[in-house]
Parts: structure tokens; C-alpha cells; sequence
């Protein structure tokens, strides 16, 4: 290569000056731009954030590439980053003055899979706070990153385009979006049930209905049982009453 083709890398500070003027461009022209702000080194900080980064970062598919991103991303150059179901779109900051356009779609979770899932959680989640606080028993953790029947996306299930003109299968503007999301999920963990086609309420119903049809089997007393029901009625649209009949029979 000869010495005058030579390019010298961006410093941090460089990326995030051309990333600063970037959104500012982006946000004139489009002002509902979402974009991703690292503070300070750290990535993530939630348990859903750091589950996302260490369940990318534990492939083998990935273990060389992800790593391109996190400078990237760290200087804030995910300059806008939309979550949809089974879809990430983005646009980060590259060399050229235009950004580029990344494209993700995650696999929808089998239905046998979510069913498992629900399943397995029955008993295990108490509410949706305890849900999106990632504070549940280390058992669930393990289920939620198992790469076999977690929830997790493994490398064959995401697919992704970056509309810039690097031929290598994770450019560092894809792997700077995928870390994106994780911060994003530091954010908003549902967006993580968002972005696999699911309803993350469910695991809660699923967990109080097998609490409560326990509870009302147990019952000792009709006017203990007539009390619970009360209490109990229309929690997370459960219908109680059906619960009720099908322990009666």
C-alpha cells in the first residue's frame, strides 16, 4: 500500500464531532429521530441490556465481528434506532457525509418455543415490574439465555443489510446497532418482547393464573375462597370465574 493511500483512523472525538453534526442535519430533516447516546464507557447497564450484549457476544459467529461496533457506538453515531416487531431500523454515521442505512429482522420465536417458555415460567414471575426489573430467579435467567430454548436470538435468526460499501458479513455499522439495541433495551426492556413478536404480559397472566388456580384449589373455606376471588377479580384480565368453575368440577 502506498503511503500516500494511507488513511489514518478517526479518534473518538472525531467520530463524535461529524456524529454531533450528523443528527443535528438529521433531526431538521426529520425531528422524530431516536438517537442512541452512550454516556460514559459502560454499554449497558440493565440486567435486559447486558443479557442482549453477552448473549451476542458469546457466539462464535460473532466473537470477531461485534466488536467493530463498539466504538462506533460509543461515539454516538447510531444516529437514529427504531424497534418493531421482528424489525430494527437504523442510521448511522459513517465516513460519508450521508449516513448509512441498516436494516435488521430478527426470526419470530416458534409458537412450540413460546409455549415452552410460558410454561416454565409459571410460578417463577410475580408482576411486569419484576418482568422488566430482570429480577427474577437465576433459573429464569438461565431459560431467557439458554441457546437452545432461550429467548435470546442466536446468528441464524438475525438477519441484517447496511447500505454501505463494506463486502464483510458484519460491518461495524451493523454491529454498532445490534449493541444500540441493547442500550435501547437499557431504556425500554418490553421493546425486547416488541422485537420477537411477543407479549411479554403473558408471561406474567400465564404465572398469576397458575398461582391463583392453585390458591383457589387449596382454599379451605367458600367465604375464604369468595374473598380471594374478589380481591383477585379482573387482575391482568384474568377470568377468575372460569378459573373457579374448572376447579369445581
Amino acid at each position: 500500500m502506498s503511503f500516500y493511500n494511507y488513511r489514518r483512523p478517526e479518534t473518538i472525538a472525531e467520530k463524535k464531532a461529524k456524529a454531533q453534526k450528523g443528527l443535528q442535519k438529521l433531526v431538521k430533516e426529520n425531528p422524530e429521530a431516536e438517537p442512541v447516546i452512550i454516556e460514559g464507557r459502560t454499554l449497558a447497564r440493565t440486567w435486559w441490556g447486558k443479557a442482549w450484549n453477552t448473549n451476542l457476544e458469546s457466539y462464535a459467529d460473532y466473537s470477531n465481528r461485534i466488536g467493530r461496533g463498539k466504538s462506533y457506538v460509543k461515539s454516538n453515531t447510531v444516529l437514529d434506532l427504531k424497534i418493531t416487531k421482528g424489525r430494527v431500523d437504523a442510521l448511522v454515521q459513517g465516513s460519508r457525509s450521508k449516513p448509512y442505512k441498516v436494516e435488521i429482522s430478527i426470526d419470530t420465536l416458534s409458537d412450540d418455543k413460546w409455549a415452552q417458555i410460558t410454561s416454565l415460567c409459571n410460578h417463577q414471575i410475580d408482576s411486569l415490574e419484576q418482568l422488566v426489573e430482570g429480577k427474577f430467579p437465576k433459573a429464569l435467567e438461565v431459560l431467557f439465555q439458554d441457546r437452545k430454548y432461550g429467548l435470546f436470538p442466536s446468528p441464524k435468526e438475525i438477519h441484517f443489510d447496511c447500505s454501505c460499501p463494506d463486502w464483510a458479513s458484519m460491518c461495524k455499522h451493523v454491529a454498532a446497532v445490534l449493541y444500540g439495541v441493547g442500550a435501547r433495551l437499557d431504556q425500554n426492556p418490553m421493546l425486547f418482547f416488541e422485537l420477537r413478536h411477543l407479549d411479554g404480559r403473558e408471561l406474567v397472566k400465564k404465572s398469576m393464573e397458575a398461582k391463583l388456580e392453585s390458591m383457589l384449589k387449596n382454599a379451605g373455606k367458600k367465604s375464604e375462597r369468595e374473598i380471594q376471588v374478589e380481591e383477585l377479580e379482573g387482575l391482568f384480565g384474568l377470568d377468575v370465574g372460569n378459573l373457579t368453575r374448572s376447579t369445581t368440577k
